[in-house]
């Protein structure tokens, strides 16, 4: 099985640098599935009463957080698919908020956003197992920021990390 290692975040952009630094593991896969198990273990801790809380006027539910790392995941394992098999466009950012109020989450029972989100892990493990050292090598541009096939499996990790822990800071 390939082994993908951290990557180098120098010319990375600092905030995709950021959320490298916050998947835990030393290699692509264990981080992922560390990502995974501190969902688990935090989605246990939600109550009911606080599934569609907002810590502050303006701010997601948990809901929306949740649905946010779902539609995020889907769009970096796409720009992923698309930089390992060299498609060479450049890929559009997209707007967070906008996105999280179109996607109605609230709506949402919490156990259907997290078999989401666990369907959504399997396929990216699936994804990023099928690529060979060379394809994770592969960089392309999206948002405007220059970034690898690798780095976009280590930010999947770590964005989920880093809204799993404003979960539990902010919200429980």
């Amino acid at each position: 099985m390939l082994i993908a290692r951290r990557p180098n975040v120098e010319g990375l952009a600092p905030f995709l640098a950021g959320y490298v630094s916050k998947a835990r593991g030393e290699d692509l896969f264990t981080a992922l599935g560390n990502a995974t198990a501190h969902a688990d273990r935090m989605a246990a801790r939600i109550p009911p009463d606080r599934q569609e809380h907002r810590y502050a006027p303006g701010k997601w539910s948990i809901k929306e957080l949740v649905q946010h790392v779902n539609d995020a995941e889907r769009i970096f394992a796409y720009r992923a698919l698309r930089f390992a098999r060299h498609d060479a466009t450049v890929l559009p950012g997209f707007e967070e908020n906008d996105y999280v109020r179109a996607s109605e989450a609230d709506r949402r029972s919490m156990q259907d956003l997290w078999e989401e989100q666990h369907t959504i892990r399997r396929s990216t493990l699936h994804l990023f197992t099928s690529f060979t050292e060379g394809m994770l090598e592969r960089t392309g541009t999206a948002g405007g920021n220059s970034i690898s096939v690798l780095s976009l499996g280590w930010v999947i990790a770590g964005h989920a990390e880093h809204h799993w822990n404003i979960i539990t800071e902010r919200y429980l």
